[in-house]
């Protein structure tokens, strides 16, 4: 039966169902304890912080939350505050997860709001809105257009 298991489920393929879910759980509750200010910590409660992702290690002992202040500001200074609480947190969490033990906390800046922000300024340039807003070519109608630049450039 064993090879059977190992054959079905390829390590490295990707985080499991339990692992997604208990992630996700830890997300909402982290969410939850920082939007409610359940940490008694005066940086945090002035801070309004998004928690985007969690991602959970196979063993479930550690989880590392991906998280960005509202606006971007002070991202540092939130991380630090994150960090600084940790213990805190992780007792918070635990407690609403019904977990037998409680996953390592680890924080780091969410860049993916970054990667968005770098997207909608490249689609707004003008010549990328150009080529989007250009009529589709078909490859009768590209391998036409391709020769014609070929001759052109012979000339």
């Amino acid at each position: 039966m064993g090879g059977m298991s190992a054959k079905r489920f390829k390590s490295g393929s990707g985080p499991s169902q339990r692992q997604l879910r208990v992630a996700e759980v830890i997300r909402h509750r982290l969410a939850e304890i920082l939007m409610r200010d359940e940490i008694h910590n005066a940086d945090l409660a002035r801070m309004s912080i998004t928690v985007s992702e969690v991602r959970i290690s196979a063993d479930l002992g550690y989880a590392t939350a991906f998280v960005m202040p509202l606006g971007g500001r002070d991202a540092e200074a939130a991380l630090l505050a994150l960090r600084k609480n940790k213990t805190e947190l992780r007792k918070l969490v635990v407690k609403g997860l019904g977990l037998r033990l409680a996953p390592d906390l680890k924080f780091e800046l969410d860049k993916s709001f970054d990667a968005m922000d770098n997207a909608r300024r490249m689609f707004a340039d003008p010549r990328v809105q150009a080529d989007i807003n250009a009529p589709d070519r078909t490859d009768d109608t590209a391998d036409a257009a391709d020769a014609d630049d070929a001759d052109d450039s012979a000339s």
